[in-house]
């Protein structure tokens, strides 16, 4: 997901670095959470075939099901940000959470 290869000399904090025998071979920067986001989005309107605003209601709530498990939401910004793409208002996007939130837990087995 856009991650850049780099010598092990210019790694940063938040960069990875992979050694191999003991000795530092490869820096891997991985790209900024929201710009994740971006490039899920982006793949999830090429799934469909269109833009994710022209879903029908379902189909969005099944987007919103799919970004949370990828942990969309827990990126600064990431309802207000799946909203826009989604057309409808972060108030929408809470719902479709909630619903989905109570969906399992009618589905989880009843202990007791």
């Amino acid at each position: 997901m856009g991650a850049e290869l780099l010598v092990p000399e210019q790694a940063g904090a938040d960069d990875v670095v992979l050694a191999w025998e003991g000795e530092d071979v490869l820096a891997v920067r991985l790209p900024q959470l929201s710009e994740s986001l971006d490039h899920i989005l982006a793949a999830m309107e090429r799934r469909h075939g269109m833009p994710l605003a022209e879903l029908d209601r379902k189909s969005k709530q099944e987007v919103v099901r799919i970004l949370e498990a990828r942990g969309a939401f827990s990126v600064r910004h990431g309802v207000e940000t799946v909203a826009g793409a989604l057309g409808v208002s972060r108030f929408t996007v809470y719902n479709y959470l909630n619903r989905e939130t109570a969906l399992n837990r009618e589905k989880a087995p009843k202990s007791g």
